[in-house]
């Protein structure tokens, strides 16, 4: 009994730390990457990334995805 609470204890810790660590790559990603002219002022993700990476979005090193 004892073996299977520390199972299911370490699979659901394991699933927690995938879930955090997937999340802030999918948005260090979002951050780095071309960005469309429409999104350049996102405020909702600006304030999701930053609460999820605890970085700021850095738009000096952000490439337009468009042609100005």
């Amino acid at each position: 009994m004892m073996t299977m609470v520390i199972l299911v204890s370490l699979f659901v810790v394991g699933w927690v730390a995938v879930a955090v660590v997937g999340t802030q790559a999918y948005f260090r990603g979002e951050q780095s990457k071309p960005i469309h002219e429409r999104n350049w002022n996102s405020d909702s993700f600006e304030a999701i990334a930053l609460s999820v990476t605890g970085t700021e979005v850095d738009y000096g090193t952000r490439t337009p995805g468009y042609q100005p």
